[in-house]
């Protein structure tokens, strides 16, 4: 699978990946970005871990790189995107299954630092960065928690029952997802076991403080936030309390409804920015090291909010009579 220039993988694959959205999900055009984004970071960060140990060779000298930078970008958006193992993907391109493992190493930490994409010159990175960016332009933001479910730890681990939901009696770890009022992703925390209620993953994340300190914005949660709304000001809005625990009036009932109703229609549109996020397969169900999901759910929201971004710009703003520029396969 090696052609004359060295490259692991053909052209003709490589066109294939990058030119059918079907695959991984992404337009060639946000794929060319991400390559031109990522590639000084990834050479910069490979030179500073050959600088920061002594060297027992010589500048240059050494084996190199099988995969190019590119075809690392490209089997990482593969394996988040299908969940595919790394044994296929390393027979995919020609390579050890270890080459495959180190490039996913490598990639994903970039990915998701690169944060969320609002519009191209603005990114969110941080909960205080979503909080003056709600605040700035008035929107709704939309808090809710979601599950990812991994392999449960090894015996005799202490810590072995806090994986288990209480929710879903699986073994699972949670991330709180951040939208606005049309859905588009703003933030994507830090992972906590599935043990960690909604409400006290929101408290260790510090959105109570941002909010009270911060400026007044409205954000909706569902009833698994019950609290906040006294603890922020009445900035976080949940399901209004049910007063009647038994023998409720007809016309209470019928009110209490529609309230709930009403509620959970305006903050409908998180939901689906988590259905978009548990499409990509290494969400779904994620069978690696635990330690690799805070990267792993942070890069995958880093690249919906990239392309949701693209897609909603008109086209003839993209189209600036050329052709979008086509990912470097020199080896770096």
């Amino acid at each position: 699978m090696i052609d004359d220039h060295g490259c692991v993988v053909g052209n003709a694959t490589r066109r294939a990946i990058i030119g059918d959205r079907r695959i991984i999900g992404l337009s060639a055009q946000v794929i060319a970005e991400l390559a031109a984004e990522v590639a000084p970071l990834w050479h910069e960060r490979q030179q500073d871990r050959l600088a920061s140990r002594p060297r027992k060779r010589a500048v240059g000298a050494g084996v190199k790189h099988q995969m190019v930078f590119i075809d690392r970008l490209l089997a990482t958006l593969v394996y988040l995107r299908h969940g595919v193992t790394h044994d296929a993907l390393a027979c995919w391109f020609g390579v050890d299954r270890s080459t495959v493992t180190r490039a996913i190493g490598e990639v994903r930490p970039l990915l998701a630092e690169r944060g969320c994409t609002i519009s191209p010159d603005v990114r969110l990175r941080t909960l205080a960065e979503v909080v003056d960016h709600l605040g700035t332009t008035g929107k709704t933001g939309i808090i809710d928690g979601t599950e990812i479910r991994v392999r449960r730890p090894a015996v005799g681990r202490k810590d072995r029952d806090r994986f288990i939901s209480g929710k879903n009696k699986q073994n699972a770890v949670k991330a709180m997802v951040f939208t606005d009022g049309d859905g588009r992703l703003l933030f994507c925390s830090p992972t906590k076991p599935g043990s960690c209620a909604d409400i006290t993953h929101a408290r260790e994340s510090g959105l109570v403080k941002l909010l009270a300190d911060g400026p007044a914005v409205e954000i909706l949660a569902d009833a698994g936030y019950q609290g906040l709304g006294a603890q922020t000001g009445g900035r976080v809005v949940t399901p209004p309390h049910r007063k009647f625990k038994k023998n409720a009036p007809d016309w209470y009932e019928r009110m209490h409804e529609r309230q709930r109703k009403a509620h959970s229609s305006r903050r409908i549109r998180v939901e689906h920015g988590i259905a978009h996020m548990k499409n990509w397969r290494a969400l779904a169900r994620h069978l690696g090291r635990r330690e690799h999901m805070d990267d792993t759910v942070q890069a995958v929201a880093s690249l919906l909010s990239h392309q949701r971004t693209m897609d909603l710009i008109p086209a003839e703003q993209t189209c600036d009579h050329q052709a979008p520029p086509r990912p470097s396969t020199s080896h770096r």
